[in-house]
């Protein structure tokens, strides 16, 4: 069902080409780090430009593409896509199926997962299932279901693994401990399924749920889908499907309850790969020879377990997101896994589970309980930490495009934005 608020008819028109988008979770690199935007720090008193109302719960990111903001979110008691403009005004919302709850609704919901795009055509999918086509006047295209079709969901939480574009298809990861995992590729304009690779691994109990987001890159000169999770890092043919290299390693004691939630980050050709629970990270190669890709180096106590880490120029900035360390914020050297330097953020009783976004050579953070953490970038550390209290619970992570800040929260979506944006 589809509902229209005001000229959702104007988005079938040609749109004008801004000079960013974010197509997906981590942005168009697919890392969390965007160059063009330099937003400096925010205070308590910075304007908060606008906040729109969000129909029901979900915990998914937007995404833009010129100067359209998608977002998932439950509407009723349904599966849901919202789109927004520029200015905070709703333009359409369109239902595609019934939602299954979150079983974490604190942390969690029916809406975890990020919709993709082409600039042609928007995909989401759902903890219940759903997964569905849409263009940007909010018709819906095709839909299936992936529970239907593949067994129901076995993971012990929320589904919030999000779709990728990779070989001109539409790929959906499924990794869970009990029932089947694979990654299966659709045709985009038609739904049918391309090919269907299975991704099974024995593991402990849970220690075979991800809630991880693969990513896509040209690796030896083959576009290569990169996935985490059941204590493998795998690579596929993107066009195929078929299995190019694995390595693993990560949990050679085989341990219980070693579920990932925190995806990798790749920048020049090296895999940061938090694992143990957040309790260590690894640096692993993927420029090497298919098989034995090198393990380049392991930090213990050093990781994110919700938090995925930023990579940018050879470098990575990892957030600790829970227990005692929670707010260290280090940056390491992806070749060596060297400290270039730690900084900790304001001390706090609650955890973060949005991921980080560096803009420019800012670091903005959210926290649960909804403050906003902005800090300038330097070679020795992070200096003039900022707060800005949003007043309302945040779980998914930030994105920024074209100066303009924006943060799904609880209830609302906000938008802080340069003045001259």
């Amino acid at each position: 069902m589809k509902t229209l608020t005001f000229a959702a008819i104007s988005l079938a028109l040609p749109l004008a080409s801004y000079a960013e988008n974010w197509p997906s979770w981590r942005g168009e690199d697919n890392n969390g780090y965007s160059s063009i935007n330099s937003l400096g720090t925010l205070s308590d008193t910075t304007d908060i430009a606008w906040k729109t109302e969000l129909p029901g719960r979900g915990c998914s990111t937007p995404i833009v593409w010129n100067r359209t903001i998608v977002v998932t979110t439950e509407i009723g008691q349904q599966d849901g896509i919202v789109a927004i403009d520029w200015n905070g005004k709703q333009l359409w919302n369109t239902t595609v199926g019934e939602l299954t709850p979150g079983r974490g609704q604190r942390v969690g919901s029916g809406a975890n997962s990020s919709p993709v795009t082409d600039g042609e055509t928007l995909f989401a999918y759902f903890k219940s299932g759903n997964l569905a086509a849409l263009d940007f006047s909010g018709n819906v295209l095709w839909k299936t279901n992936l529970e239907e079709r593949f067994g129901e969901d076995k993971l012990w939480w929320d589904k919030g693994s999000s779709p990728l574009l990779a070989g001109g298809y539409l790929v959906v990861p499924i990794m869970q401990t009990e029932g089947d995992s694979q990654l299966v590729a659709f045709d985009k304009k038609s739904g049918k399924i391309v090919w269907n690779t299975p991704r099974n691994y024995e593991t402990a109990p849970e220690s075979g749920d991800a809630y991880t987001s693969p990513q896509v890159l040209d690796i030896d000169g083959k576009e290569t889908i990169v996935t985490w999770g059941a204590n493998h890092l795998t690579g596929h043919d993107a066009y195929t499907g078929k299995l190019l290299w694995e390595v693993d390693g990560f949990n050679p004691g085989n341990e219980k309850w070693w579920r990932v939630i925190a995806s990798t980050a790749i920048s020049k050709g090296i895999a940061i790969v938090p694992y143990a629970r957040g309790e260590a990270v690894a640096g692993v190669s993927l420029s090497s020879n298919p098989s034995g890709r090198p393990w380049l180096w392991e930090r213990e106590g050093l990781g994110s377990d919700s938090t995925t880490p930023v990579a940018y120029d050879g470098k990575a900035v990892i957030l600790k997101d829970n227990g005692i360390q929670r707010g260290r914020v280090t940056c390491l050297d992806l070749k060596t896994g060297n400290t270039l330097w730690e900084s900790r953020l304001p001390k706090s009783a609650q955890k973060y589970y949005a991921s980080p976004l560096i803009a420019g050579n800012t670091l903005i953070v959210a926290r649960e309980d909804g403050m906003l953490l902005t800090a300038d970038i330097s070679k020795t550390g992070l200096g003039n930490v900022s707060e800005k209290a949003l007043l309302e619970p945040v779980i998914a992570s930030p994105i920024v495009v074209d100066g303009s800040l924006f943060i799904r929260g609880d209830q609302h979506l906000f938008c802080i934005r340069q003045s001259d944006s």
